[in-house]
């Protein structure tokens, strides 16, 4: 176990090096400017090359590139070209509240609603209650959750007026966003779950479980919820990691002050610093989920372990 952590940890080093690499290139290559070139140009030469030296833009691209590198390594983003005076990890850790309360609640409602009609539909298979979980997933994945939440906020919020329809001002501000980015979890978690779940209820030790008497809510928790959770939990990483960290169309028909919104703005004004520090935030946030479903498996799975150890 420590060798395969340690691989892994190894790895994820690999991928974060060249993710940043690429980015940081990148930037340089798009056109553009984060600056007001008019203003720019007002300046004098002895000013101008003050300016670009406060940020590091006076040097040769490939020193640009290793002092990065020293600065990420020592935790340092940088500062923001357009939230003047601000570091980037200073404002990621600001906006990370927002967004991480949305999806926390995202995920674990998505999770226990999804998990509840993939069980129900499997073991009611072709009846009415597996048609109508079928069609609440159906729809789930049909409908994009922006128009979920143009609904939800028309309706619920403008009609009813039971919630508030946009902005983050208390904590109901975070139901209205929840629901609508619980909707595509339910979905996918539902369908999902169902598909393994048949598999598993027609293996032969769940006959061989039947058969000796064991009670059917037993053989559900105890044998085939554990052995139908592998692929449910492939496909939950990369979904806790895109709520987690925001979304970007949710949180700004939300107005929510999050992480989603922040990509959003510093794309629009060229903020280079603060799209290269959100751009390895996202992946070392995504790499370590996905070592940590990894793990997971293990867990659910003994014989994972024991395969391990054979290799």
């Amino acid at each position: 176990m420590r060798k395969f952590i340690l691989k892994r940890l190894l790895n994820i080093l690999l991928t974060l090096f060249v993710i940043a690499t690429f980015t940081f290139f990148l930037m340089k290559l798009l056109p553009g400017s984060p600056f007001d070139e008019e203003r720019l140009s007002a300046l004098s030469t002895e000013q101008r090359a003050e300016f670009l030296s406060k940020y590091g833009l006076d040097k040769p691209v490939a020193n640009q590139y290793l002092i990065y590198l020293k600065n990420v390594v020592q935790g340092d983003l940088g500062t923001s070209y357009y939230y003047k005076g601000h570091e980037v990890s200073s404002i990621i850790g600001e906006r990370i509240g927002p967004s991480a309360l949305l999806g926390f609640q995202a995920v674990l409602l998505g999770l226990t609603i999804g998990l509840l009609l993939g069980i129900i539909a499997a073991y009611r298979h072709n009846s009415g209650w597996d048609f109508t979980a079928m069609f609440i997933a159906v729809l789930g994945v049909s409908i994009p959750n922006f128009v979920f939440a143009a609904l939800l906020q028309y309706y619920v919020g403008l009609k009813m007026g039971i919630l508030p329809v946009a902005y983050w001002e208390s904590y109901s501000s975070s139901v209205l966003p929840t629901v609508a980015l619980s909707l595509g979890v339910i979905a996918t978690i539902a369908r999902f779950t169902r598909s393994e779940m048949l598999e598993v209820l027609q293996q032969d030790y769940m006959l061989t479980a039947r058969s000796k008497g064991v009670p059917n809510v037993k053989i559900i928790y105890k044998h085939a919820i554990r052995n139908a959770l592998i692929p449910v939990i492939t496909v939950l990483g990369p979904i806790v990691v895109s709520l987690l960290t925001g979304s970007l169309v949710i949180e700004n028909i939300f107005a929510v002050p999050g992480i989603g919104s922040l990509f959003v703005d510093s794309i629009k004004v060229n903020d280079y610093t603060t799209i290269m520090g959100l751009t390895l935030f996202y992946s070392a946030f995504f790499v370590l989920t996905m070592l940590v479903v990894d793990l997971l498996y293990g867990i659910i799975d003994p014989r994972i372990r024991i395969n391990a150890r054979k290799v």
